[in-house]
């Protein structure tokens, strides 16, 4: 079976270099166009063998044989948006990802959030470390390998470009990752790539296009093998040109696609089944004359491909979706099922107390979902498109129960007008953001300081601990209300709380005031030498002299404190609330346990 190319997505935080690392591959290979140069697909780059051959130059020899693949095939669109879109079922279109890091930086949010991605999406990467040309002191020699560069830079600074890279080590060994200098690598199936670049100079791209050419066809070889049957691809992007109407930006993966070809695609309703009208490739810019004019038609393309498809009835396509050409002698059907199964499983709709998500593609809402479940936040509702009165009133119903739950997370989408009112009217958070990682951050940021400001409030309102000794020699009155002064032991002693004695803890009634050098306070901490007066107990019958006492503290507050509040508390709080346990525990055995 023949092999196809792979298929390339680059990733990244922002500014690290995405775009000027692809810009820098293209000039390279279109300076290199005698040699059969690059050709540009919708939303990809296809840079042939020959191409790769004069990229990669002298460095051929460390490929252990020549270049087996047809070439490579990279997504033009940088960025975690693109990536996402190319989904399909049980993974990605992309065989393989290049990660760029910013030397300098290292690991960034969004790379955090890239990371995450390529996991659960299982496809492999490989790590272009960029701006080398950054490092200070750094003698920059253009379009150069990095190992010919690096040898003839100062020592210092190799050994400051060698500390950095060990930083990025560190950070992805604490992510789960063993990566390396890509020259230092024995086992390419263990330990992720660190690939030293410059997007400015060009120094290192050949090793960067050598890695990923040796990975590929070592060991992704039988996944590049192409059927001979109808197309399979996943749409890019839905675009709307002059002209031609709403238009499919799509990557084909295995297959072939051929000019009138019955498709089945998904779509926001239902699946979409219609008959391709014109299959466009871009022209060559040296021959485009019209900037309207900026697309050929072919008859037929084969995997892997990006193309453009004209066709009619393409209202409600989905970005993200599965496209299928169905086979002569086969029907739509079959294909509607299986387009159907696969959204089906990523647009989310339960009757569990979680968020609702809206995104604007089915990619970033499959992505951001299994983010979001991996923090263990639940999805009521995911769908693609705009925040709806709808959406806002499902929200709402799950708030009702369960405030930190019911809110809205809004990714690349509208807020409609009449969903703000409904938002305004019934209290429910939107949460919008144009990056992945902060939407996600933003939402757990809110919810752990919400619930922390609730637990705080119900802290606030729990009855602490507190022990005192009546102190020998200050009983002012012995009843009507009884007035002696006390020592705290521990804990806090506040007015409105009972007392119970040490010894058996019968309750002797409520403090009404407590009393500091004549003035009355609310509260009286540890050490505190304080008045207090009691309507209930009358002294030498109820209460006496150096007798012990200890807050009454109600059974479903120790429970509470005891499960979820013990560290808010002072050490002698804590002790005192032990011993207080210990001697509700002598009258009911056990009294407070959870």
């Amino acid at each position: 079976m023949p092999i196809r190319q792979p298929i390339v997505c680059v990733l990244g935080h922002v500014d690290t270099g995405k775009t000027l690392l692809l810009d820098k591959i293209r000039k390279t290979s279109v300076q290199a166009r005698e040699a059969g140069g690059m050709t540009q697909h919708i939303g990809a780059s296809f840079f042939p063998v020959e191409t790769l051959k004069q990229l990669i130059g002298p460095l051929l020899s460390s490929l252990k044989g020549d270049i087996e693949i047809p070439g490579l095939l990279i997504v033009d669109t940088p960025g975690h948006e693109a990536f996402t879109n190319l989904r399909r079922r049980g993974g990605s279109v992309a065989d393989i990802a290049i990660l760029v890091v910013d030397l300098l930086k290292g690991i960034e949010a969004q790379t955090y959030e890239c990371i995450e991605i390529l996991k659960t999406r299982k496809t492999p990467f490989i790590v272009a470390v960029n701006k080398i040309d950054r490092i200070p002191g750094w003698n920059p020699h253009s379009s150069t390998p990095f190992m010919a560069s690096y040898a003839i830079q100062d020592p210092n600074v190799r050994e400051s470009l060698d500390n950095k890279l060990y930083e990025i080590m560190g950070i992805f060994s604490r992510s789960g990752f063993r990566t390396d200098r890509f020259d230092h690598i024995k086992d390419f199936t263990s330990t992720v790539a660190l690939v030293p670049t410059s997007a400015k100079t060009g120094e290192g791209l050949a090793e960067l296009l050598m890695v990923l050419v040796g990975l590929t066809q070592q060991y992704l070889k039988k996944q590049l093998q192409t059927t001979e049957g109808a197309a399979k691809g996943s749409v890019l992007e839905v675009k709307e040109e002059p002209g031609l109407g709403l238009t499919l930006n799509t990557i084909i993966y295995d297959g072939t696609l051929q000019k009138d070809d019955l498709i089945v695609v998904g779509g926001r309703e239902k699946p979409i089944v219609t008959s391709i009208r014109a299959i466009l490739v871009p022209k060559p810019l040296d021959e485009i004359r019209d900037p309207r004019d900026r697309f050929s038609s072919v008859d037929s393309v084969f995997a892997a491909a990006g193309v453009k498809i004209v066709a009619s009835g393409l209202e409600g396509a989905l970005a993200g979706a599965p496209l299928y050409a169905v086979e002569p002698g086969s029907t739509p059907e079959k294909y509607a099922k299986l387009v159907t199964d696969e959204i089906k499983k990523i647009r989310i709709a339960t009757e569990l107390e979680g968020v609702v998500l809206k995104a604007d593609t089915l990619g970033s809402l499959e992505a951001i979902a299994e983010i979001l479940r991996k923090n263990n936040v639940q999805v009521r509702l995911a769908d693609v498109g705009d925040v709806s009165k709808r959406d806002i009133i499902e929200a709402s119903v799950v708030k009702s129960r369960e405030p930190l739950v019911g809110v809205v997370l809004a990714f690349g989408v509208r807020i409609l007008p009449d969903a703000e009112e409904e938002a305004a009217a019934s209290d429910v958070k939107i949460f919008k953001e144009p990056i992945i990682y902060n939407l996600i951050d933003k939402y757990l940021d809110w919810q752990r300081s919400k619930r922390e400001a609730s637990l705080e409030q119900e802290f606030e309102k729990l009855v602490k601990p507190g022990k005192v000794l009546v102190m020998a020699g200050f009983v002012f009155r012995r009843g009507k209300p009884a007035i002696f002064g006390v020592e705290i032991m521990g804990g806090q002693l506040r007015p409105k709380l009972s007392l119970v004695r040490a010894d058996g803890g019968e309750d002797i009634g409520e403090v009404q005031q407590i009393q500091d050098k004549g003035k009355a306070v609310s509260e009286a901490k540890l050490g505190m030498q304080v008045a207090v007066s009691m309507e209930k107990p009358i002294v030498g019958r109820h209460v006496f002299e150096k007798d012990t006492l200890y807050v009454k503290v109600p059974e479903s507050d120790v429970r509470i404190l005891m499960s979820t509040h013990l560290e808010k508390l002072t050490e002698d709080e804590q002790e005192v609330l032990k011993e207080f346990i210990a001697i509700m525990r002598k009258k009911v055995p056990f009294w407070g346990a959870f």
